[in-house]
C-alpha cells in the first residue's frame, strides 16, 4: 500500500526529514512514534499529498505522488492534528461538503454521510454547529471527513490530541473498528496509544527511522537479553538470602531487586549482557529450585527512551 525510497524534506538548508525508506502492506495499522519535532507530521503530510518531498519517491497503492497526485488523494483520508472543521457548519452539512470536494456524487454523499456518522458515533450531533462540539466530538468529526470517500489509506496525525481519558478510550475503540477496512497510519508521542492500536511501530528520531517492528520485537532487541525476572522456591529461612547472594555474584549482573511472595522469591535482574543462562546455572548448582525465568517484555517506554537516546538499534 505504501512505499517510500530515500525520501527527504528540507526547508531551506534545514533538514526536517530523511532520508527515510520503508514499506507498509495493505491492511496493516502502523504507528509512527517519536518526540515532538522529529518529522512525524512532515512525513504524514507527504503521504497525504499535502507536502512535496525534496527528494526520493513515494508510492501509494502503486501510484506515484508526483505523477498521479490527484488519483492518490482519492485513495487517502487525512486527519491533521487540528481537525479541519468549519465552526459555522453543522456536522451533517460539513460532512456533505467534505464528500463533494472529495469527488462524491450527491447520491453517494447522501448514502455515505449517515454511514460515517454511525461509524464515528457522531450521528446524535448531525444538526449541531461545529462550534458547539466538545473536543472529543470534533476529533470524531475529523475522522468522519477523512473516511467519507472510503479511502484505502487512512492517515491520522495525533488522533488523541487534547482528549480526556474517556475520549481517548473511545477514539482507540473507533480506530480498532476501522482496521478491518483501511490501512491505517497513526502518528503519536503518546506511547500507550501506539502500543494498544498498532500492529507495527516505526520510531523516528531526528528525521530518520531508527527502529521498526512490533512492540515485542523492539522490546526483545533492546531489553530482553539484559532484563529478566527469575523466581526460586523458598524451602528454608536462609534460602532467599543465599539465592540473592548467588545472583549478585554471577558475572555480568549489574543490578538485582528482590521481591518476596508466599513460598517463592523473584529476583529482577539487569545484566551488562545476556545473563539468563549464567544466573540460572549458578542458582541450580547452588541447590536452588528455579521455577520461573521470564524475559522483560511490554516496556515500550524504556524501549522508546533507549532508542532515541542511543540514536537507533
Amino acid at each position: 500500500m505504501v512505499r517510500l525510497d530515500g525520501v527527504t524534506k528540507y526547508y531551506g538548508s534545514k533538514r526536517a526529514l530523511g532520508p527515510v525508506s520503508f514499506e507498509i502492506a495493505e491492511g496493516n495499522t502502523v504507528g509512527f512514534l517519536g518526540l515532538n519535532g522529529v518529522g512525524k507530521t512532515t512525513l504524514l503530510r507527504i503521504l497525504a499529498c499535502g507536502l512535496r518531498p525534496s527528494s526520493g519517491t513515494v508510492r501509494i497503492d502503486g501510484l506515484d505522488v508526483f505523477d498521479d497526485a490527484h488519483e492518490v488523494r482519492k485513495r487517502v483520508g487525512y486527519l491533521p492534528e487540528t481537525p479541519p472543521v468549519y465552526d459555522d457548519m453543522t456536522v451533517g452539512d460539513y460532512l456533505a461538503f467534505a464528500g463533494r470536494i472529495k469527488g462524491l456524487s450527491r447520491s453517494e454523499v447522501a448514502r455515505r454521510v449517515p454511514e460515517v456518522e454511525e461509524q464515528t458515533r457522531v450521528r446524535e450531533v448531525h444538526g449541531i454547529p461545529a462550534r458547539q462540539l466538545s473536543q472529543g466530538y470534533r476529533q470524531r468529526v475529523g475522522v468522519a471527513q477523512a473516511i467519507i470517500h472510503d479511502p484505502d489509506l487512512l492517515v491520522l496525525d495525533e488522533p488523541t490530541h487534547d482528549l480526556d481519558p474517556v475520549q481517548i478510550v473511545e477514539m482507540r475503540e473507533m480506530i480498532r473498528g476501522l482496521k478491518d477496512s483501511h490501512t491505517i497510519l497513526i502518528s503519536s508521542h503518546i506511547l500507550p496509544e501506539i502500543s494498544q492500536t498498532c500492529d507495527r511501530l516505526l520510531i523516528l528520531n531526528d528525521g530518520e527511522i531508527v527502529a521498526s517492528g512490533t512492540e515485542a520485537e523492539l522490546s526483545g532487541k533492546l531489553l530482553a537479553s539484559r532484563d529478566l525476572a527469575i523466581t526460586v522456591r523458598k524451602e528454608t529461612d536462609d534460602k532467599p538470602e543465599d539465592a540473592e547472594r548467588v545472583v549478585r555474584a554471577t558475572a555480568g549482573v549489574s543490578e538485582v531487586r528482590r521481591e518476596d511472595h508466599g513460598d517463592a522469591v523473584t529476583f529482577h535482574v539487569t545484566g551488562e549482557t545476556d545473563v539468563r543462562a549464567s544466573v540460572c546455572r549458578a542458582l541450580v548448582e547452588a541447590g536452588h529450585d528455579v521455577i520461573a525465568l521470564n524475559r522483560a517484555e511490554g516496556e515500550l517506554e524504556r524501549v522508546f527512551v533507549g532508542l532515541v537516546s542511543e540514536g537507533g538499534a
